[in-house]
């Protein structure tokens, strides 16, 4: 029986997101799980009642736990079916993408490239920086998530998948991967006061970009969840 969604995410997006998850399914438990740790501290037990949901992290869900998950588990991606792979926003500033998005995947054993259930694309506006990507980027991923959350949340059936195929150019980067991971990693506070502006939107998000591939993502806490116009996708 589908009880429990463990839902991997920052604790500022668990709050909210929570919220939400169970606006649709009040009986759902929802498990907050932010680090590799808090993933291998969940019990065996647990799996088979379970569906995974993983917002835009960096938590990497072994091949095993996914085997024993009951109701699946997707990754909400930020960046479109061109752009798989950990800096996705980096790699389209560096190609000069005309377009770009984000994508809800199943995750299977090659995490990164399961069958893909959404996908939304929208133009890159010309002279844009990483920084006001990653914004444009994170706004469209949380509104993803909130037509997706009523058949994540109640739907235990697996959701409908798209014909739509990843592709596979993450090869033609290699150099410019290899720069970015070869160099310091910016701290938390640091990268805040990188943000090219401030943006919140109708959602209340106020994100920031840490090059690199690294992100960091603010939501705010009193955004309430929105139930009054459910969510019309079906599973």
């Amino acid at each position: 029986m589908f009880d429990t969604l463990i839902l991997l995410s920052g604790p500022a997006e668990h709050s909210v997101f929570a919220t939400l998850l169970r606006s649709y399914n009040p009986s759902l438990n929802v498990l907050p799980v932010f680090t590799a740790a808090d993933l291998a501290a969940i019990e065996a037990e647990w799996l088979p009642g379970a569906r995974l949901v993983s917002f835009a992290g960096s938590v990497k869900v072994p091949a095993a736990v996914v085997a024993q998950l009951g109701y699946g588990a997707y990754n909400f991606h930020p960046g479109s079916p061109h752009y798989p792979g950990d800096a996705p926003v980096q790699d389209a500033i560096d190609d000069g993408a005309p377009d770009f998005g984000c994508t809800l995947h199943r995750v299977t054993e090659r995490a990164e490239t399961g069958p893909i259930v959404e996908v939304d694309v929208f133009a890159v506006p010309s002279g844009a920086s990483v920084g006001q990507l990653e914004e444009m980027t994170y706004a469209a991923l949380v509104q993803m998530f909130w037509r997706l959350a009523r058949p994540l949340a109640s739907h235990p059936a697996p959701l409908i998948e798209r014909a739509v195929r990843w592709n596979d150019v993450r090869g033609s980067r290699s150099e410019n991967r290899e720069v970015r991971r070869s160099a310091p990693v910016m701290s938390r506070g640091s990268a805040v006061r990188r943000i090219d502006r401030p943006l919140t939107d109708h959602f209340g998000i106020v994100p920031s970009m840490v090059p690199h591939g690294r992100q960091l993502r603010l939501v705010s806490s009193d955004l309430a969840a929105d139930v009054s116009d459910p969510a019309t996708v079906e599973a």
